[in-house]
């Protein structure tokens, strides 16, 4: 209740985007099966696709500052749906490195900006709510993906995931001209910029808060690349069952995220403290993954993964909007989602080499002792926060 129109709508675009996400989930295994690389290999790839998201997450937040974030989104979504289509036809092991760094950088230039348009769209007081509903439009979206990628799979070939997302991605930005058309809405919070703004890049506390979600994202991403050969090498899924696990983690963020965040926000925590918490069960989950041997533990640890990633995003979001108005709101929101890209670059090439040297049980060890250095981290960062309040009182 009480969330805008334009919201609503950028959360229909969302949906209908992420519900065409479905070569990424799948990516390792496609380049694994059906082009025969080496773990090493798809490890390389997995970090060109990191270096991809860090060029489209700055540029995005350069891009959304200067030109606004209604034509940064809607280039991503064009360009991206194009891009799709067209990296499928490559086949050698530096063309893929090469299209897909090219391929992200253009879709992760729509992250920053989405970030500024939903602040935009937003009454003050809502932004928490809102940031909830462009999640659960994200995870509704992902929890169809992956099924139905699944069965493409099963019943057609690889090629067919990325004709479906280069076709929603055109889809969602049709939707994005028709609805949101500068022209046509109203912004309800108009960006304010301090007289003399503060650059993200020298802002102590955010600087230790993006290093803190740089780690959350470097642990989080091994369930969409070392997890998935994981299930099918040591669990032996199928590609039906791969997906159907990790429609999981979408179903109950769909169903749990936002009467979950409503109930927190009642309580009034800190967004430091939530994205703590959230760290803690993600990095808890791979000491359960390793407990035993038994297939039904994948579920109970998809579930405690889940439960950190819905208390842990939002609230991460909620932070970074929050600090961006001491600076320029796309400069923030863009470093933020550079965390995600910086991880990308590593995570997935991390995962993957100490996955192959010293086997699955070393590399979940390591990933739950780098979620307890994210910690401390996010504790520096509090701490330092504190102090500034006190100052600021004084």
């Amino acid at each position: 209740k009480g969330l805008s129109k334009e919201i609503w709508w950028l959360a229909l675009i969302t949906l209908v985007n992420r519900a065409g996400a479905m070569v990424i989930p799948f990516l390792s295994l496609y380049l694994r099966e059906s082009l025969s690389f080496s773990k090493t290999q798809i490890g390389i790839i997995m970090a060109f696709y990191g270096i991809g998201a860090l060029i489209g997450t700055f540029s995005g937040g350069r891009f959304t500052a200067k030109f606004g974030y209604y034509r940064v989104i809607l280039f991503s979504l064009i360009g991206g749906g194009i891009s799709f289509i067209l990296v499928q036809f490559l086949s050698s092991f530096w063309a893929i490195c090469a299209g897909f760094c090219a391929l992200i950088a253009i879709v992760d230039m729509g992250r920053p900006a989405i970030f500024v348009a939903l602040s935009a769209y937003s009454k003050p007081e809502n932004k928490t709510r809102s940031l909830t509903l462009i999640r659960l439009a994200i995870n509704l979206g992902f929890s169809v993906g992956p099924a139905l990628a699944g069965i493409l799979i099963a019943y057609f070939s690889y090629s067919a995931l990325f004709w479906v997302d280069g076709i929603t991605c055109v889809i969602a930005a049709w939707i994005m001209i028709y609805a949101l058309n500068p022209r046509k809405v109203k912004e309800l919070d108009k960006e304010v910029v301090p007289s003399n703004p503060q650059s993200p890049y020298t802002d102590t506390p955010f600087i230790l808060f993006f290093i803190a979600m740089v780690i959350f994202g470097f642990i989080f991403m091994q369930f969409l690349s070392t997890m998935p050969i994981y299930y099918r090498e040591i669990h032996q899924l199928t590609e039906i069952e791969i997906g159907l696990l990790l429609a999981l983690n979408g179903m109950m963020i769909t169903i749990f995220e936002m009467p979950l965040i409503a109930s927190i926000e009642k309580r009034k925590y800190t967004p430091m403290a939530m994205t703590q918490i959230g760290l803690a069960l993600t990095a808890v989950s791979y000491l359960v993954l390793i407990s035993t041997g038994w297939t039904g533990i994948l579920i109970i640890v998809m579930i405690l993964a889940t439960l950190g990633e819905m208390i842990g995003f939002p609230y991460s979001n909620k932070f970074a909007l929050d600090r961006s108005r001491i600076g320029r709101q796309g400069d923030y929101m863009g470093m933020y989602s550079m965390s995600w890209s910086v991880a990308h670059i590593f995570a997935h090439f991390a995962g993957m080499v100490l996955a192959a040297n010293f086997g699955f049980d070393i590399t979940w060890l390591a990933m739950c002792a780098l979620g307890i250095v994210g910690l401390g981290f996010m504790r520096w960062s509090k701490n330092i926060l504190a102090r500034e309040r006190y100052l600021t009182k004084q």
